[in-house]
């Protein structure tokens, strides 16, 4: 059994397949992944998930990925601090804060969705990866796009700020020969 039953109107709760839309072609409402969660049970476990690469990977069986892990292998996993200072201020017995400052490869937390975007993108047999970004989503597109040797399209902002000039930058992965 499949753990993907494919795509599901978040409005209007009509069904996709799973493909490379984002919209429900009726309402226009966003489409999610709709999940099998039968089929989940058993094979996600607290010992599955343990037993798993240190990083985001071991989570893998709840990620939208059909294949082999493509990009992000070092991605996520990033420590948990203790608050101790904060808890006694907003009285909590004890307070953590995830430090998203040491993810890899960008030191952003977009690092994460943007593993999984490119991996699936590469799954549906794109071979350029694109976005729209002022900053760290781009930043992130192209150093995953570089992991899996591809070449990658980011929309800027032109300097100055005020300024409604846009410009596409590309940018190429390097090659090795």
């Amino acid at each position: 059994m499949e753990k993907l039953r494919g795509l599901k109107c978040r409005e209007c709760g009509r069904g996709y397949p799973s493909a490379p839309v984002h919209v429900c072609e009726f309402c226009f409402g966003p489409l999610e992944v709709d999940y099998h969660y039968e089929a989940l049970k058993g094979v996600v476990t607290r010992q599955s998930i343990a037993a798993g690469p240190p990083s985001m990977w071991r989570y893998k069986d709840l990620l939208p990925i059909d294949g082999d892990v493509a990009v992000g292998h070092h991605v996520g996993f990033t420590p948990m601090i203790r608050a101790r200072n904060l808890a006694d201020e907003w009285g909590c017995r004890e307070l953590w804060i995830k430090n998203d400052s040491v993810c890899h490869p960008t030191w952003s937390f977009k690092d994460r969705v943007v593993a999984v975007a490119v991996t699936k993108a590469l799954e549906f047999g794109f071979d350029t990866v694109a976005c729209a970004s002022t900053g760290n989503l781009a930043n992130s597109v192209a150093a995953h796009a570089a992991e899996a040797s591809r070449p990658t399209w980011s929309r800027e902002r032109s300097w100055p700020r005020s300024s409604t000039t846009r410009r596409w930058w590309p940018s190429r992965a390097p090659t090795t020969k």
